[in-house]
């Protein structure tokens, strides 16, 4: 297997620890974004979304979308489980999960494409209006997980999950967006501080 990426950028960072969570290293292919050589057609030719990452399986086959290689990983390493463990659990991350997709990701992803000069060449066209009423959506959301981490200690409920992955890799890259987490929201910012801790989120 080899996996196509892009270090430091959300959605292969997610990749990155959920194998370092459970201890699995794959070869990796540098896709360079800012080159734009996931346009190219050398990579049309291996997920025609052109999107990283992708994970190349030994007979060919590409499975694309970070949650979706996470799966296939999951079914291979099951341990630790971080899809949930039993039928309820596994419902509630899948919930959450998409919750965080939904309501947080795509508002920090959309702020960021929008009002960020530097990706004017690859969002067009770019409307800074939509991108500064997509930080209000990203904080409305993080409200949210604060009142819903009060009364648990991780995303989707007492286990560390694929939900806790993809909500620390969209909060941390809020930061290139200007989408900082309010000071205020203390269960929050106490669950970020436990899950930046774990040694996963270190993972490049």
């Amino acid at each position: 297997m080899k996996l196509y990426e892009t270090p430091r950028t959300p959605n292969p960072r997610r990749v990155h620890i959920f194998m370092a969570e459970k201890g699995i290293d794959i070869p990796r292919v540098t896709v360079n974004l800012a080159a734009l050589e996931h346009k190219s057609d050398s990579f049309a030719r291996i997920t025609p979304v052109q999107r990283v990452p992708a994970l190349e399986l030994d007979d060919g086959t590409v499975i694309a979308e970070s949650v979706a290689i996470c799966r296939y990983l999951e079914e291979l390493y099951p341990d630790p489980p971080l899809f949930g463990v039993d039928t309820k659990s596994r419902a509630q991350v899948e919930m959450w999960n998409r919750h965080v997709e939904f309501y947080l990701a795509l508002p920090v992803f959309a702020a960021f494409r929008h009002i960020n000069p530097a990706m004017a060449a690859m969002e067009q066209p770019q409307i800074p209006e939509w991108g500064e009423a997509n930080k209000v959506k990203a904080v409305e959301f993080m409200r949210l997980l604060d009142r819903e981490l009060a009364s648990r200690e991780f995303i989707a409920g007492d286990r560390f999950s694929v939900a806790d992955i993809t909500a620390i890799c969209v909060i941390d890259f809020g930061k290139v967006a200007k989408i900082g987490v309010p000071e205020e929201l203390a269960s929050l910012n106490r669950w970020r501080a436990a899950v930046s801790a774990r040694p996963s989120a270190s993972a490049v």
